[in-house]
């Protein structure tokens, strides 16, 4: 038992001595501390080998995740320009629809306009050119007398300088003269009228039967003052009023 007492710890001294030969130290190091300075050092290095695999893991991971936020964000630019590129093209879409809306707007209230000139045509026939709706004559002259059955024209009192007009478009299909009349003049019109120029005296003739003429051409001059003009409208071979045909032109 008193060996056992006054058995000593084991230890290791460590001396430090100073150039001087002042201040010299010593320590004294349990054995046992020594023993389990080894796997201190293991625990230290396992544990900073821990640290740098979760720094390296952690670089990783940010690395992994700084590349998935850059696809995103490209992601992200690659749909706003897309949708920037559809809104432009609706856009267009819309523009063109809408210049074709109003284009088709445009053709119909043509075409409207288009159907609506030709009822006021169909429905105004003197609206036609070909329609004999003018007077005969330009210049001064004097009504002798009106139509009537027995008497199936207009006598008109011409005076020198005036002229004898075509009342509408057509041809001139007879060019001559009779015992009674020095000059007939025969003018055909598409629109299913004849009109017949009847002058009593000599005057300047200014067509010849086979010429084309428009409404307002001079037929004849007159030279001669108070020649009698007699003028016959005749419609489906039947002569009408001159004067019907003539107001109904307005």
């Amino acid at each position: 038992m008193n060996n056992q007492r006054h058995k000593r710890k084991e230890s290791l001294s460590v001396l430090l001595i100073s150039n001087t030969g002042r201040d010299n130290r010593q320590f004294n190091i349990p054995v046992p501390l020594l023993r389990l300075l080894p796997a201190v050092l293991v625990l230290i290095l396992v544990v900073m080998g821990w640290l740098v695999y979760e720094f390296s893991v952690n670089q990783k991971v940010q690395t992994a995740l700084h590349t998935q936020l850059s696809a995103q964000e490209e992601l992200v630019q690659q749909l706003t320009n897309e949708k920037e590129q559809l809104n432009n093209e609706k856009q267009v879409l819309t523009d063109e629809n809408t210049a074709l809306r109003q284009q088709m707007e445009e053709a119909e209230a043509a075409a409207a306009e288009a159907a609506a000139a030709e009822q006021e045509e169909a429905a105004d026939p003197a609206a036609d050119p070909t329609y004999p709706g003018r007077y005969p004559y330009s210049g001064a002259s004097v009504l002798l007398s009106s139509y009537t059955e027995e008497q199936p024209y207009l006598a008109i009192s011409a005076y020198a300088g005036g002229t004898v007009t075509a009342a509408g478009d057509g041809t001139v299909v007879a060019a001559g003269s009779d015992e009674i009349y020095q000059h007939i003049i025969e003018v055909a019109h598409e629109s299913g009228y004849k009109t017949r120029y009847l002058c009593h005296q000599s005057a300047e003739i200014s067509v010849e039967e086979g010429s084309a003429v428009q409404a307002g051409d001079i037929l004849l001059t007159i030279t001669t003052d108070e020649t009698q003009l007699d003028y016959q409208v005749i419609y489906e071979d039947a002569p009408i009023d001159p004067l019907s045909v003539i107001d109904a032109r307005g």
